[in-house]
């Protein structure tokens, strides 16, 4: 039967070969989503196996809804990983470029032991890199290396994988779906991973300051680019009124992108710091959200990236419209 990722599999074996004896913290990226945190708890769980003393470490707290994968796995946020002076390698999940995790692990984890991504601005910056941006997800990539490497993967880590690639496909809606996506979700399901129980976490357990916060946002969505860009807006406090959180932004920048005629969709948030995020999707890879968001020193995929930056709104929101209306210009509008 053949590999689904000989190369990323080899790459894997040489990576725990280096890593004997050490201690190993398995890092994520600011505000974690479901592969980010499934890739965790699977890497930390494949490397526990086999002996390795592992932690996970974040930036940011584990939304709500993912906390049903990490029963039993020790997640540390920052604080307390640089407030601890034993040594660890570090290998970095889902972390499209290393800052992704925030400066002040950057600065403590300085030379990772491996990254293992698919972003597609991912350039490496560790020792290992395991790349690969034709995959949907870096659980995609994980659960093919395991399978490859006939590791035993145990329900929670089927979980953990099926999670991962189940959101960065959309639910199987993106156009980076593929079918090893489809045969490695089969498998995981096999091994124990639950669709109707990772349906009801991620899908069905919205708060009602979700639903106030979707509301408002769906009312600031503007039409752009004639059409073919519509761009929301959060601004700073909304959270406070509408008693939802950071992690409720999960999704709605998806509102903005599925109206029939957009292309690109947009979701800007401003924070009371004065630091503006943006959440950038785009129907079609060509469009190349990627750059768009390597204008303000962002990343990400073709079709759907992101960016932080210290700006005013008056003065980001038009940037943002010209960058976008250059993407578009680039690629002709789909016939009608």
């Amino acid at each position: 039967m053949a590999q689904h990722y000989p190369q990323l599999s080899a790459a894997f074996s040489r990576m725990l070969a280096d890593l004997q004896g050490q201690a190993v913290a398995v890092v994520g990226h600011a505000r974690p989503d479901g592969d980010c945190i499934g890739s965790q708890v699977a890497v930390a769980l494949a490397l526990r196996a086999r002996g390795f003393d592992v932690i996970c470490v974040n930036p940011d707290p584990i939304p709500r809804r993912l906390l049903f994968l990490t029963e039993g796995m020790e997640f540390l946020r920052t604080d307390a990983v640089l407030a601890r002076s034993e040594p660890r390698a570090a290998i970095f999940v889902d972390c499209a470029d290393h800052a992704r995790a925030g400066e002040r692990l950057k600065a403590h984890f300085p030379r990772p032991a491996a990254v293992i991504d698919h972003h597609l601005s991912n350039a490496g910056y560790a020792r290992h890199n395991l790349l690969d941006s034709a995959s949907a997800a870096t659980c995609e990539i994980l659960a093919g290396i395991f399978l490859d490497l006939g590791f035993a993967i145990e329900a929670q880590a089927a979980k953990a994988l099926y999670t991962g690639i189940l959101t960065d496909t959309g639910q199987f809606r993106f156009n980076s779906t593929s079918r090893r996506c489809f045969v490695l979700a089969g498998e995981l399901v096999a091994r124990g991973a639950s669709p109707s129980e990772a349906g009801y976490n991620l899908y069905e357990r919205e708060t009602a300051g979700k639903m106030r916060l979707l509301q408002h946002f769906l009312g600031t969505l503007t039409l752009e680019c004639g059409g073919r860009a519509c761009i929301g807006t959060l601004p700073a406090g909304v959270f406070e009124t509408t008693g939802a959180c950071a992690e409720d932004t999960e999704g709605l920048v998806d509102y903005a992108r599925c109206l029939e005629g957009v292309d690109v969709g947009a979701l800007i948030e401003l924070r009371a710091d004065g630091t503006v995020k943006a959440s950038l999707r785009a129907k079609e890879p060509a469009y190349r959200m990627d750059l768009v968001a390597a204008e303000f020193n962002g990343g990400g995929h073709a079709c759907a990236a992101g960016l932080s930056l210290k700006a005013g709104a008056a003065e980001f929101y038009p940037r943002l419209v010209a960058a976008i209306a250059a993407r578009l210009a680039a690629v002709p509008a789909p016939a009608v």
